[in-house]
């Protein structure tokens, strides 16, 4: 539980420093000590009141305490660096996928763009000045969505010559060519109406019309692109702390039309009761509301992404220990 609460922490921290456009850190848990304490008293009263009958009072009781030490290896290097700098592969969003998550999170979390069709690719570092373009990508997700929902998608490996990297397809049955979603999916990326089946291929620069092309984010552009769902007071933003986004007529942008369907993370001065995860930053309380599921669902998927990325990945830096309790 107490790893568990670390982590959580530790990953919304480094969202809202990608926010502030402060430098993020990551830890890893090398080792959990756990100390316990027993204490058992006893105890006895005998009164002895005028009447020849006695009266005994026993008792005796025992305590338990806990207090467990985790141990922290910071991790960084050239080797932890490039995974989280290198482009989330297919093999990764094929498993995520087949592990049940709704391939429109998957692909707005981790896809800059689909065909040419952009999802906010500037978002994937610090926040933009500029408006991204962001509003096709989402009803090209949406339609995804649809089709998973109707049984009607799947995404899957055939093997090539090459065993370290399989074919992979995207097929749409049939029955479902004809559905108002996969009509407009394929008006959205120009494919070939009629067509079932395509090769699903990941950040090339050109495809025939049999393929889709998929350029996907790193696992810091994803997080860079998640973090602009922090909501940050206005007197950060007349501070200077973060960039404002303006569009072309110079008002303020306001990021949750890019990422407030998957993720909304709010800050209040005071620590908040109903959070299920928060964590303080230049005093101020961020938090993600217990009541949220969409967005604990998207930083449940971000967990799972970062330990697919950079979970085997070790360091041999100093270990930071720190008890837990008291």
């Amino acid at each position: 539980m107490v790893i568990q609460q670390t982590n959580n922490e530790q990953l919304l921290l480094n969202l809202v420093r990608l926010r502030y456009r402060d430098t993020p850190y990551f830890l890893e848990v090398s080792s959990v000590a756990t100390t316990f304490d027993f204490t058992a008293s006893a105890t006895g009263t005998v009164s002895l009141p005028e009447s020849e009958s006695k009266a005994y009072d026993l008792g005796a009781g025992i305590s338990f305490s806990e207090q467990p030490t985790v141990s922290y290896t910071p991790l960084q290097g050239e080797d932890f660096v490039r995974q989280l700098m290198s482009p989330i592969d297919l093999n990764t969003i094929i498993l995520l996928y087949y592990s049940g998550w709704s391939v429109e999170r998957i692909s707005r979390v981790c896809l800059q763009s689909v065909n040419g069709v952009p999802n906010a690719p500037s978002a994937s570092g610090p926040t933009p000045d500029y408006v991204p373009k962001y509003e096709r990508f989402q009803e090209v997700a949406r339609c995804l969505r649809q089709l998973q929902l109707q049984g009607a998608l799947d995404i899957y490996q055939e093997p090539s010559g090459d065993p370290n990297n399989p074919i992979v397809k995207i097929h749409i049955s049939d029955k479902a060519l004809q559905s108002s979603e996969a009509i407009q999916l394929y008006d959205l990326l120009g494919l070939e109406h009629g067509r079932s089946n395509f090769h699903l291929i990941n950040n090339v620069r050109a495809a025939d019309e049999t393929s889709i092309v998929t350029r996907s984010r790193s696992l810091i552009g994803s997080l860079f692109y998640i973090s602009q769902s922090v909501e940050v007071p206005s007197e950060d933003e007349n501070k200077g702390r973060v960039t404002v986004t303006k569009d072309e007529q110079g008002n303020r942008f306001d990021w949750r039309q890019v990422t407030g369907e998957i993720m909304n993370i709010h800050w209040s001065e005071q620590r908040p009761k109903n959070a299920y995860v928060t964590v303080n930053y230049y005093g101020r309380w961020f938090y993600i509301d217990d009541s949220d599921l969409t967005s604990k669902s998207t930083f449940s998927l971000l967990m799972q992404l970062f330990a697919l990325q950079a979970g085997e990945i070790k360091s041999t830096a100093p270990v930071l220990t720190l008890p837990v309790g008291g």
